[in-house]
């Protein structure tokens, strides 16, 4: 079954099934005492009875919901409603993470795994080419670590520059949001002017809709962190007195003898601090007014099952604790945990933690698309990024 532009319903072989009205712009949700099922049962016969004669139903037989594009058509049966479901995604928008671009030899991991550096800059290339020839990619996400901490720092610059360039080749906007190895190269204020994050100040968190259905939440993962701030600046203070609290370790970049999340405080980690957890609930609060679906995005993974525990959030909880007073939030993407990962939390909300672009032999890539329907999101991945389908509970759905 399928849907024209003049509202026909393409039936099974054997059937013929023609709707006397066109499709209508707005969104449309019948409740199922709308659609009387004897009356929908009946021009359902006469088309078995009658094949190749078309029978129209009139309008009060059925409705159509969605937006846009995407329509979905619900028609009452004997045995309740049938559905033919959309085909095209409502938008597609392309995702990378942890490029870490630096124009120097290939090294490794602290745990021995290879890193390509210099190659990495033709992943992104790829994904760029890849995006612009499918045409349909509204935007497109970095989700930080632009370049590495092992970029010397006379050409950290440069070496941002590079990359960005490498995104402005993409037909649509980028956002980006920062990632530690960003952070060891160039303070937060260069970044984010260099980054051209759309906020209206030096802060690295911020929202778009790009429709009417969905809503994007880009957070500053390291907005409370000892990385980014000048050594001086009460954030550093702050933080550092955090990591001596919970971390005994003279390297606090080591989680020895840390057991369990709590090897999450280490010096490469952060958290979002307390004006941006009230701005989130401040959010989360107009999406769920709107009924928007929203998707979080953070360098940083959010769930102990979609990461390991050192590269989880310091604060992960608080957030999370705020995401569950709503019932808007569909997954949280995020980066540095290079492997990637994935998980479905008790609350149904999905996270899904992106494979690295810096760690892709020559050849291979990791980037991919993401797909947003009414009732999912599918990422699709290159070869080095695992495809995943997300679908929304339906209760979820209906409180919307």
């Amino acid at each position: 079954q399928r849907l024209t532009s003049r509202s026909k319903l393409l039936p099974a072989p054997g059937c013929s099934l023609l709707l006397d009205s066109t499709v209508r712009s707005g969104i449309y949700q019948p409740s199922a005492p709308e659609i009387p099922p004897e009356s929908a049962a009946a021009y359902l016969a006469a088309s078995v009875a009658a094949p190749g004669a078309p029978h129209s139903i009139p309008e009060s037989t059925f409705a159509f919901r969605g937006s846009g594009d995407t329509e979905v058509l619900v028609m009452a049966a004997a045995n309740g409603l049938v559905h033919a479901p959309a085909k095209k995604p409502l938008f597609t928008f392309g995702v990378i993470a942890d490029v870490q671009y630096a124009d120097i030899p290939d090294g490794r991991s602290f745990l021995g795994v290879p890193r390509y550096y210099r190659h990495s800059i033709s992943v992104l290339e790829r994904a760029v080419s890849t995006w612009n020839k499918q045409g349909n990619i509204k935007f497109s996400i970095n989700f930080g670590d632009t370049i590495d901490g092992f970029c010397p720092k006379d050409k950290s610059l440069w070496a941002v520059q590079k990359v960005i360039d490498e995104f402005e080749k993409f037909d649509g906007p980028t956002y980006h949001m920062f990632g530690n190895h960003c952070l060891y190269n160039l303070p937060r204020s260069k970044l984010v002017a260099l980054l051209k994050m759309p906020t209206d100040s030096d802060r690295a968190y911020y929202d778009f809709s790009p429709c009417p259905e969905y809503r994007f939440v880009v957070l500053d993962a390291y907005d409370f962190s000892a990385l980014g701030w000048p050594h001086d600046h009460p954030v550093t203070a702050a933080a550092m007195k955090l990591l001596d609290e919970k971390n005994p370790n003279t390297d606090k970049n080591s989680p020895d003898g840390l057991v369990g999340v709590d090897r999450r405080f280490v010096k490469f980690n952060g958290a979002v601090g307390k004006e941006q957890l009230s701005w989130l609930s401040d959010v989360l609060q107009d999406a769920s007014d709107r009924r928007q679906n929203v998707i979080l995005c953070s360098h940083l993974p959010m769930d102990p099952g979609a990461v390991y525990p050192a590269a989880l959030m310091w604060n992960y909880d608080e957030v999370m604790a705020i995401v569950r007073r709503y019932n808007c939030v569909r997954a949280c993407f995020a980066g540095h945990d290079h492997k990637g990962g994935y998980s479905v939390d008790s609350h149904g909300v999905h996270h899904r933690t992106l494979e690295a672009a810096l760690e892709c032999p020559p050849g291979t890539s990791a980037f991919g698309r993401i797909e947003a329907y009414p009732d999912k999101l599918l990422l699709v991945g290159s070869d080095g990024m695992a495809d995943t389908e997300m679908c929304f509970r339906s209760s979820d759905r209906a409180a919307l």
